[in-house]
């Protein structure tokens, strides 16, 4: 298929559609960006029925030139890492089309304009062999992602756009200063592919080490760059919260995966306990920071920090459980929190308020709402048979390797989880309905078709997930492999952690699923 443009197409189908909503009224602008969405997941969907799991190799790739001197090209492609990534944008952007179609009142064209550049952009990022095309489209989403922030955002929501925007600029400014250095010394090249096979030595790697890690750091966010996160999720509409969390972060990560590994290993192997180190703080401060939130948006905000500490813990970790484990939670984080996000925007539509005390004992009135916001919880906590037990086992087992004491502590950021999530669960789905909330004595509608709709799919999917694991770790394998033996390929200086093969991946999740492993 690399003859037919079809990653061009996903790409660029929304930015499409984002030009069309100027030219259709008001009332209409929600169907077109409904369709358009839709269209673009059912055109992703092909990606995942015609990737090759047995080979490492770039798939669906196009190529051409872009500028000549120096040499640009517009090039894409696909692997078992970026795959999961791509999916999960077409999938999850319907979703906050679909969350806003209320929420959302004013200025609606542009609110969904909004929305379909950034998808176009993030796909954009997932997909990228080229450098600049890559920085492009990383730069790119900035723009749209302040927009709904700053315009639809809430009463404090011009400070968290700016806080937003310049804490990713300001890493965005050293990775295009990496890029720059990259190109002189990497022979004059900005192939993504290429690049990621040159030699550079240990100094110039420290340097671009922490370039790169200034920009992939703060989009996760790692402790301690995460301070904008918080606020961005408070004061973003639902969408934006939705969008934020389950695909912008995993941009910061896929970074990591995508260039830092590959390009600069002995720095990746040099500075991994620092890493380490903040991912495990991330893990427990962000816990910890969520047990004392009164904000529902802000509890989910605050466990975002922790469980993408996992992610980065895993990826750390050197070897194949832990990256594969990395990623997979990474899809599981984009599931699980962007249902809980889609949860808390319901009911504010009905209570107008985010804060916990003005939304218990919801199971009377709200079954159906309750029973999802519950399940959707105990998937956040790991529970065995969901999604995010699979991502975080691997994890730990994958930290394991590197260091049993590190697996232990990290382990307690999962115990930290069930203390903040089932407690929030306990006074919302359970607690006493307070009279003078507002409601109290109201009966609130519960979910209708068009929330149970967008609520089911997830539901479905965290179970899928959670069962038969090896459905999306299997595409995983051969890329994780590669990237693995790039690294032990390319590092010499320093010794290296304890690896793990697919064979041995297949040996832990034979324990969580009942499907067998096909290497």
């Amino acid at each position: 298929m690399s003859s037919f443009p079809l990653l061009t197409i996903i790409i660029f189908l929304p930015l499409v559609g984002a030009a069309a909503l100027f030219f259709v009224k008001e009332q209409q602008a929600r169907w077109v960006a409904l369709g358009v969405t839709l269209a673009d997941f059912a055109l992703s969907l092909p990606l995942w029925f015609w990737f090759d799991s047995t080979t490492a190799q770039m798939q669906f790739t196009e190529r051409a030139s872009w500028i000549t001197s120096p040499a640009i090209n517009y090039a894409l492609g696909l692997d078992g890492i970026s795959l999961p990534m791509v999916l999960l944008t077409t999938f999850l952007t319907p979703f906050c089309v679909g969350i806003s179609w209320r929420a959302i009142e004013s200025r609606v064209p542009l609110f969904m304009a909004s929305l379909l550049i950034m998808e176009t952009a993030m796909l954009g990022v997932f997909a990228a062999l080229d450098f600049v095309l890559f920085y492009v489209f990383w730069e790119a989403m900035l723009i749209p992602m302040y927009l709904l922030i700053g315009v639809w955002g809430g009463p404090n929501r011009v400070y968290a756009a700016v806080k937003f925007f310049l804490y990713t600029l300001v890493g965005s400014v050293l990775l295009l200063a990496a890029i720059i250095v990259l190109f002189f010394k990497g022979g004059h090249t900005f192939d993504i592919l290429l690049l990621g096979k040159g030699e550079f030595t240990p100094a110039l790697q420290s340097w671009l080490f922490w370039a790169f890690f200034a920009a992939f750091a703060v989009k996760v966010p790692m402790f301690p760059f995460h301070t904008w996160l918080p606020d961005a999720h408070v004061e973003a509409p639902t969408a934006g919260s939705v969008i934020l969390a389950s695909v912008l972060l995993k941009m910061g990560a896929y970074g990591f995966l995508r260039f830092t590994l590959p390009m600069l290993p002995d720095a990746t192997v040099a500075f991994t306990p620092i890493i380490i180190a903040l991912s495990v703080i991330a893990i427990l401060y962000g816990a910890y920071m969520a047990l004392a939130q009164a904000d529902l948006k802000k509890l989910i905000a605050y466990s975002s920090v922790s469980h993408m500490g996992f992610v980065t813990l895993g990826i750390f970790a050197l070897n194949t459980q832990g990256i594969e484990g990395a990623i997979l939670q990474m899809v599981n984080h984009g599931i699980t929190t962007g249902a809980l996000f889609l949860c808390v925007g319901i009911i504010y539509e009905r209570t107008h308020s985010r804060l916990i005390s003005d939304n218990c004992g919801l199971t009377g009135p709200m079954p159906r709402y309750a029973t999802f916001l519950v399940v959707f919880s105990l998937s956040s906590i790991g529970l065995p048979g969901t999604n995010s037990f699979v991502g975080e086992f691997l994890v730990l087992a994958g930290t394991f390797f590197w260091s049993k004491p590190v697996a232990a502590l990290a382990s307690l950021g999962i115990i930290l989880a069930a203390a903040y999530m089932l407690w929030m669960v306990q006074r919302v789905a359970f607690g006493q309905r307070s009279e003078q909330a507002g409601h109290g004595t109201i009966r609130l509608p519960d979910l209708n078709l068009r929330e149970m709709a967008l609520l089911a799919p997830l539901l479905v999917l965290v179970f899928w997930i959670g069962l038969v694991p090896n459905q999306v770790l299997t595409p995983m394998h051969a890329s994780v492999a590669n990237l693995l033996d790039q690294l032990d390929q390319q590092e010499a200086a320093f010794a290296r952690t304890p690896r793990a093969t697919p064979d041995a991946v297949a040996s832990i999740t034979d324990h969580v699923s009942p499907v067998t492993h096909q290497p």
